[in-house]
């Protein structure tokens, strides 16, 4: 899943070298913290989070089978 977000924001942003995703496991689910260039963030967050939304929205789709969670944190 790491590589899904990962790639989706790579085609999103200006510096996709500064893309970088790291996974934690939690007791009930899988946390993915997205982190972007300071100058890039306003490019996955989108007007009103929309941007943000959608790939929350990919990603529990993707996700829809497997028995923990998985939350998209952009820090």
């Amino acid at each position: 899943m790491r590589e899904l977000v990962e790639y989706i924001a790579k085609n999103l942003v200006d510096e996709p070298d500064s893309v970088r995703v790291t996974e934690r496991e939690e007791e009930h689910a899988f946390i993915l913290e997205l982190t972007v260039a300071p100058d890039d963030m306003g490019k996955v967050i989108g007007k009103q989070g929309r941007i943000a939304k959608a790939i929350r929205t990919v990603v529990k789709a993707a996700t829809t089978k497997s028995p923990k969670k998985y939350i998209v944190e952009i820090v």
